[in-house]
């Protein structure tokens, strides 16, 4: 395993913090609401960044959603990438690379997927009909990705007839909407495998948003103790407030490890289905920790919706739940394990070995 970013994968991350740290300030963030920022939107594709990802790869995508995650900065970009572009790349005919990765990359098309699949959507003959009640950044997007209950997966425009979608609000200012499709014609993507492909590909790029939220948090909680003040010194000083940081540290620098390797396995074609659970349960669990401990080590200023350090709590919860919740991530990984040909195979010898007849032809 090599995790050491290339020298483009740095020079783009470089470029997207200074990005997000120039346009992603608090005050813009407030003046947002629940939208997205149109102009940090179209910073972020005039300077290549959503386009270079399909050479970046999906390492390269972790490491700027974690400068997103860092500011949390309200724009489709996890969305556009995880569901469009590297999807379209992988899976897409020559034909769909060539249509949608442009505008994807220049940011006329907008991507989101309707995942993971709950099997509320059906296909018949290219016509898809569902709904799915919460999906990120709809009201942004120009193109939807939608499993069917087979797990195909359907691309949706949702300007097209049969396709409906309604505002909802979400813990996180996602843009997210509701999405009802009534015999939508939906274009194909890719085949067998694709939906198992692009989910642990959105888990790992989630999961790096995650780590971003959570060190974003983290930084924060450092520097507000370090200068807040109780009984005449810093509330950094005092034992507990140091093992609650860094706790978090160590949750933060397990989310960011297993994802890097999930992406790192995914990049170099390798089977990576199990770590991109892993990745995503620690994402889950690893994640609500930090944001608690962050909105612990504010104290009341915790609670101020006017202080940025909500907006994490609001993403860690939110990133908590997407894509599976850890309990559920947990027995899926644990079903992958099990059925393992390695599991299989060592149960199998147990088996033989405790009903293997004895020298006195009697069963062990």
């Amino acid at each position: 395993m090599d995790f050491h970013p290339t020298e483009e994968q740095t020079a783009a991350a470089g470029l997207a913090a200074r990005i997000f740290s120039d346009l992603a300030t608090h005050e813009r963030l407030a003046e947002a609401g629940t939208g997205s920022d149109a102009e940090l939107w179209k910073a972020l594709t005039t300077a290549g960044l959503t386009a270079a990802v399909e050479e970046l790869g999906l390492l390269g995508l972790v490491l700027l959603l974690e400068e997103q995650g860092r500011t949390t900065a309200q724009v489709p970009y996890a969305a556009t990438c995880a569901y469009g572009i590297l999807p379209v790349a992988a899976h897409g005919s020559p034909e769909q690379r060539a249509r949608l990765l442009p505008a994807l990359g220049t940011g006329e098309a907008v991507a989101t997927g309707a995942f993971p699949a709950r099997r509320r959507i059906t296909a018949d003959g290219g016509r898809l009909t569902g709904s799915a009640p919460a999906v990120p950044w709809l009201r942004d997007a120009t193109h939807v990705l939608v499993p069917d209950a087979d797990r195909a997966l359907w691309l949706v425009r949702t300007d097209a007839p049969g396709v409906r979608t309604s505002p909802v609000e979400t813990t996180a200012p996602w843009s997210a909407g509701r999405l009802t499709l009534t015999a939508a014609e939906g274009e194909r993507l890719g085949s067998e495998g694709a939906y198992e492909d692009t989910l642990a590909a959105a888990r790992t790029a989630f999961a790096g948003l995650q780590a971003g939220v959570c060190a974003g948090s983290l930084a924060r909680a450092v520097e507000y103790t370090s200068t807040r003040e109780q009984f005449g010194r810093p509330l950094s000083t005092n034992q507990a407030v140091m093992l609650r940081a860094a706790d978090a540290y160590m949750d933060t620098e397990a989310i960011r490890v297993t994802t890097y390797e999930a992406a790192w396995r995914i990049d170099q074609g390798l089977a990576a289905h199990e770590h991109a659970l892993t990745a995503a349960w620690w994402a889950s669990e690893a994640g609500k920790r930090v944001v608690h401990a962050g909105q612990h080590l504010h104290g009341g200023m915790g609670a101020d919706l006017d202080h940025p350090v909500h907006r994490h709590f609001l993403w860690g919860r939110q990133l908590d739940a997407y894509l599976g919740c850890g309990s559920e991530l947990l027995a899926e990984l644990g079903a992958s394990i099990a059925a393992s040909p390695a599991i299989a195979s060592t149960s199998a010898a147990s088996s033989a070995a405790t009903s293997a007849p004895t020298a006195e032809g009697e069963q062990a």
